[in-house]
């Protein structure tokens, strides 16, 4: 029996017994291109649904838990083209077909026990198909189970004796001529080798055999997940989601360490300090994302398929890719200015009107966020899309202008390390003359620079390399491996950073122990530190009038340090060693 009603927009709900009383035939009801927005609880009580289409009715926001609570079925469920958030908790169990394409606001699923007779899903997200692929591997698992099973219990009623078989089936028929008496599938609860014999009603439940216990029905899902979103959790290792945590409370501690001793000095900003401010900022950031991929993980591992879409298209993936973005190139642009501020001051240490002060610094580093926010914010405005992948990066090239974009900043990041291996080259050569600058200190200078072009060589290579291959669409790797890049290699500079460049120095260690004093702790070390500064200048001003300029060696030495020089050096401190209290 059908029943078919459509294109009538004034009807807003289907209410409670419905279709109670039609008759107690398999009724199948085409409710489409209607006004309904609600369907209520126990809508279908008393029916016997062989198919329930509700495709269409594009105003469909709730079907009531209880809405099938009383009928029988459905086989097929259609809600293709509604905007149902949610399906029903209860009469799922029947459903084999359901079509729910174009349905943008159903981003979550019941309970997969529930599906417990389907056998066709066409949905609308490809992550909800990762669902049903689990589903379906666990009820092959079962099949294989009962089929190891069904084989031992017939090899063990072949081993059986003749005159127990034919006691046992009250029969001179061997097994030839009783299974064409009593054939599987047919009047199976009276053949002693049907399946009920062997198993439960409830091993059996779900399967539908027929004549050839081989050929199970299998579970289709369409459509299939792609490349950028494969069936896994945001993080897919095991071990990348423990390394994260370590990677990101690494970063966000070390930098903001950093942060707060260079903000609360004292001593004056200088332009070594302020870009080391900006630098710790962007790095900072970098260590705010992976706090947020690393939290999402937690929460969804094991369903990511069921708040993938939530997750994706939300406004938290749009964040962190910002932060990502921002952080990355901001870094990287903070990084090349460091250097070509080194590369200057040595180059013309001579020239002390050449110098760059700090009102020539503000707008090179101004320059340097308006670029990096503009560049963050293009694929939140169509240019590439942080939606793409489950680790929000801008991975969309289907366009030419996003394939341009996506090359546009890798070819910068390569530029900029190529920018920063020829000034500390430069800087290399500057200060290897043995008769400009000590021996030890020439190594220090030369192990510093290594140290500093390996971390920038460890965190660009291999993401530029793949990811312009990417770009090109001839992708070297997959977006699962690519999450090992991501892990271990894209926040290598955020870690290092603070350390190379602030921590590992002599005056971040003596702000820092000034600034722990403010708080009543290392008192004694903070002390030692102000009497070394209190010697320092009095020597300097002592030899002022006739202290000669220092040379570019040891100009460049000191520049090598991440901090500029925080108080005046003194011409030569040989002479006062003696006096200088040792600090550690």
């Amino acid at each position: 029996f059908q029943r078919e009603l459509c294109d009538n927009l004034r009807m807003t709900i289907i209410p409670q017994n419905a279709f109670q009383g039609m008759n107690n035939e398999s009724l199948t009801l085409k409710l489409y291109k209607n006004g309904f927005e609600d369907i209520h609880s126990h809508a279908f009580n008393g029916t016997k649904l062989n198919q329930l289409i509700l495709k269409d009715n594009k105003n469909l926001r709730r079907i009531h838990n209880d809405a099938l609570r009383g009928a029988t079925g459905p086989d097929v469920l259609d809600i293709s083209s509604t905007a149902l958030e949610s399906l029903p908790s209860y009469g799922l169990e029947a459903i084999q077909v359901l079509n729910a394409t174009s349905s943008y606001s159903l981003k979550r699923l019941p309970p997969l026990d529930k599906f417990s007779s389907l056998l066709e899903a066409v949905l609308t997200y490809p992550s909800h198909c990762c669902a049903f692929r689990n589903l379906r591997t666990e009820r092959q698992n079962l099949l294989f189970s009962i089929f190891d099973n069904f084989s031992k219990e017939c090899e063990s009623t072949m081993r059986r004796p003749t005159n127990e078989m034919l006691n046992d089936s009250n029969s001179t028929l061997l097994w030839s001529a009783e299974r064409k008496t009593h054939p599987f599938g047919t009047d199976y609860e009276s053949s002693p080798y049907s399946y009920s014999t062997i198993f439960d009603d409830s091993e059996m439940a779900g399967f539908d055999f027929d004549y050839d216990f081989c050929q199970p029905k299998v579970l289709t899902c369409t459509p299939e997940p792609d490349a950028f979103n494969p069936c896994e959790d945001i993080l897919g290792y095991s071990f990348l989601r423990v390394l994260i945590w370590f990677i990101n409370i690494l970063a966000i501690a070390g930098n903001f360490t950093v942060l707060l001793v260079l903000l609360t000095s004292h001593y004056k900003l200088t332009v070594p300090r302020f870009l080391m401010c900006n630098l710790s900022f962007a790095d900072f950031c970098m260590g705010l994302y992976l706090l947020l991929i690393a939290s999402v993980d937690a929460q969804t591992s094991g369903q990511y398929y069921n708040h993938a879409i939530d997750w994706q298209t939300g406004g938290g993936c749009s964040t962190a890719g910002f932060f990502t973005v921002f952080a990355s190139e901001l870094s990287v642009y903070t990084l090349t200015v460091i250097t070509l501020e080194r590369w200057h001051t040595i180059t013309y240490a001579m020239q002390l009107d050449r110098k760059l002060r700090l009102r020539h610094a503000v707008p090179i580093m101004l320059g340097g966020w308006l670029f990096s926010i503009g560049i963050a914010l293009l694929p939140l405005f169509g240019v590439s899309s942080y939606m793409k992948v489950s680790i929000c990066l801008p991975m969309d090239i289907e366009t030419g202008l996003s394939q341009a974009y996506i090359l546009l900043i890798l070819v910068l990041n390569v530029v900029a390390f190529v920018v920063i291996c020829a000034c500390y080259i430069k800087i290399y050569i500057a200060v290897q003359n043995p008769e400009l600058v000590a021996a030890n200190k020439d190594t220090k200078v030369a192990k510093r620079m290594a140290i500093l072009i390996f971390t920038d060589f460890t965190c660009m290579a291999p993401i530029s390399f793949f990811a312009i291959s990417a770009a090109f669409k001839v992708p070297l790797i997959t977006v699962t491996n690519s999450k090992i890049l991501l892990v271990l290699f894209y926040p290598v500079n955020s870690c290092a950073n603070p350390f190379l460049y602030a921590i590992f120095t002599k005056a971040f260690r003596r702000d820092f122990f000034l600034l722990m004093s403010k708080i009543g702790c290392c008192k004694s070390r903070a002390e030692l530190y102000r009497m070394n500064y209190f010697y320092a200048y009095n020597s300097n001003c002592k030899n002022g009038g006739a202290a000669t300029a220092p040379t570019k060696a040891s100009q460049a030495f000191l520049l090598l340090s991440a901090l500029e020089k925080p108080y005046p050096t003194p011409r030569d401190k040989t002479s006062h060693k003696e006096n200088l209290p040792r600090v550690p």
